[in-house]
């Protein structure tokens, strides 16, 4: 009888059985064991006159810590050989950005333009591997000394682009050995940032540029950004500039911007709408942009509108292509031309010109727009989910709920949060929860970041700097609950708060807020350059992704495309989606370690760190 099973068990796993198989096999029969020790346990717990909710629970914890185990050893058996299937991308990938494909587009038809634009559709199916730094790549500097110098080689940005750039570019950068200094707010630069944002205090009718917070503006959709300058002296006056510019092969304004620790994404409008609600921004400012607005019927500045909140301001400066001693006016005539007519129709009133700046500002009366002749036609129903839909010849936002003027109250008070669909409880548990959650983050990341610190025993862990870390992104950022709490801390951090495509979409409560935030599909790819951000964070997003069919190894490869070398990953999740997200991290070669947080719930933390492959 024992000879038959022996070869049974031959024909099966042959002679020499594989490691693997016999480690799932000892594993198993702990698991087994564990399983009917706490059913025997409860049963004679249960004599013992214990009550029955305890009971549940220390079984339920007992089982999910088996179970935890068994997936744990089973990751490790079945994958101790896959690491290494998982190669390093070629040097033609350190800046490589998926969905902008312009060969592969027009030969899938795209043409006037549409080939630069975005399209996943065409770029599916692309072989996975690891994106390695370039040769001189530098972890960046802590903020706030990055703001203003920043590693050469992690950008991909030559002498030639420097010069090529706008004037007012120019006089602000310096490329020296290895570093791109930028000059600071304070500096003394003859027409810098500081008289540039008082020229656009001054012409919307304020004092100073410490008042435009003052009268509502918080919120700036900066459309092509000339590498973030304008953005960063926003900061310093309190005010959240978004930087958004087209991908460039040769690198570009994004990337520079991101490197300086500032929040920007790539995007046009060619052919599609931003991927914003509308009424999203107080400001749109365009510096030479280089957009041709008349171009398409209007359609261009239809979507600037569709973006703009009610009273908004749109701020476009002109290249400065005439000689020196030339007329105002005909510098005026440069933007004034193509958008002198079509403003009328927008209902937009031209407040002022001056040193080729000219802006505009959208009426808040939401019935002026079928008043006029010739009237642009009312979209029907709300865009909130708009996410890269063809450009629309209509007006959007005027029935909404959250057609509110600029300077009115941002607070989130009961009336505002009715506004966007939340209920006052729910967001005030939202945010109790974050504070715990921030707390608990940065206890964890504390002896992780400081393990090899020198201390006495009996000292505790150093609190990690406070400029750790600075681009951060919330990949399901809900009402913005993180961001909020990590700025009520204290931490000196960049938050881009996405959120994903068929959830509930707060965006727009999140950009009232004063936060970054944009509309994503983690089915694909995100419109962003390689190494960007120190900390992605996701909660429930695994399982989001599971339930939409979407590849959660293409999401990890993506995560690790996004993430610098050294940065981090936090992942809380149900257990079974946080044992496999562990699986994928070691397979990519990140650390990781789970954690139970011992609440009794059935969640889990994952905290990966990505190493620094160097060459």
């Amino acid at each position: 009888m024992r000879r038959y099973w022996y070869k049974k068990l031959v024909s099966v796993f042959g002679p020499r059985p594989p490691v693997n198989w016999l480690l799932v096999c000892v594993v198993s029969v702990f698991v087994l064991i564990a399983l009917l020790r706490s059913s025997f346990s409860s049963s004679f717990d249960s004599m013992a006159s214990a009550s029955t909710r305890d009971l549940l629970i220390n079984d339920r914890k007992l089982k999910q810590s088996a179970t935890s185990d068994y997936l744990e050893l089973w990751s490790i058996s079945s994958n101790g050989n896959r690491l290494k299937d998982v190669d390093l991308c070629g040097k033609g990938k350190e800046y490589y950005v998926p969905c902008y494909n312009v060969s592969a587009n027009l030969l899938a038809g795209f043409k006037d333009g549409e080939e630069f634009d975005r399209h996943c559709e065409v770029s599916r199916g692309q072989q996975h591997c690891l994106i390695r730094p370039p040769k001189d790549y530098k972890i960046p500097l802590s903020w706030p000394i990055g703001r203003d110098i920043i590693w050469s080689g992690n950008v991909k940005l030559s002498q030639d682009q420097i010069l090529s750039s706008g004037s007012m570019t120019k006089r602000l950068m310096l490329l020296e050995e290895n570093q791109i200094s930028f000059q600071s707010e304070e500096g003394s630069v003859v027409g810098g940032m500081n008289d540039y944002s008082r020229l656009i205090a001054k012409l919307i009718g304020l004092r100073s540029e410490y008042e435009l917070p003052e009268s509502g503006v918080h919120r700036v959709l900066d459309i092509g950004c000339g590498f973030g300058s304008f953005g960063a002296h926003l900061l310093s006056l309190n005010m959240m500039a978004v930087c958004m510019a087209p991908f460039g092969l040769t690198g570009g304004q994004v990337q520079v911007a991101l490197e300086r620790g500032l929040p920007a994404i790539l995007g046009n409008f060619i052919s599609k709408q931003l991927p914003f609600p509308s009424l999203s921004y107080d400001m749109i400012h365009c510096a030479q942009c280089n957009i041709v607005w008349d171009d398409k019927g209007g359609l261009f500045l239809i979507e600037i509108d569709r973006v703009l909140k009610p009273g908004g301001y749109v701020v476009l400066t002109s290249p400065a292509t005439t000689q020196q001693g030339s007329a105002t006016t005909a510098k005026k005539r440069q933007i004034g031309n193509p958008i002198e007519d079509f403003s009328q129709k927008l209902c937009w009133n031209l407040l002022a010109q001056e040193e080729d700046v000219s802006i505009w500002q959208k009426t808040a009366d939401a019935q002026c727009y079928t008043s006029r002749k010739g009237a642009i036609p009312l979209c029907e129903g709300e865009d909130v989910q708009s996410y890269y839909r063809p450009l629309a010849h209509c007006i959007s936002g005027t029935n909404s709920k959250r057609w509110v003027p600029v300077g009115r109250s941002n607070s989130m008070n009961t009336i505002n949060l009715e506004i966007h669909g939340v209920h006052p409880d729910d967001f005030s548990d939202d945010m109790e929860f974050w504070r715990s959650a921030v707390i608990n983050y940065w206890s964890l990341l504390s002896p992780l970041i400081f393990s090899d610190h020198p201390k006495r025993p009996g000292d505790e862990d150093p609190l990690p700097p406070y400029n750790m870390m600075r681009n951060v992104m919330d990949m399901n950022a809900h009402y913005g609950g993180l961001n909020a709490a990590l700025l009520e801390s204290g931490k000196s951090v960049t938050v881009m708060n996405v959120v994903p495509t068929n959830t509930p979409n707060k965006l727009p409560l999140i950009l009232n807020r004063g936060f970054a935030g944009v509309l994503h599909d983690w089915c694909e790819s995100f419109p962003t350059y390689p190494r960007i951000y120190d900390m992605l964070h996701a909660k429930g997003l695994l399982s989001h992704l599971t339930l939409q069919r979407c590849s959660i190894i293409d999401l990890f490869f993506e995560m690790d495309r996004i993430l610098r070398p050294e940065g981090w990953v936090i992942i809380s999740d149900k257990v079974g989606h946080v044992e496999h997200g562990r699986t994928l991290a070691l397979q990519i070669r990140w650390e990781a370690r789970v954690i139970d947080p011992e609440n009794g719930s059935d969640q889990r933390l994952l905290i990966c760190q990505k190493p620094f492959i160097r060459k």
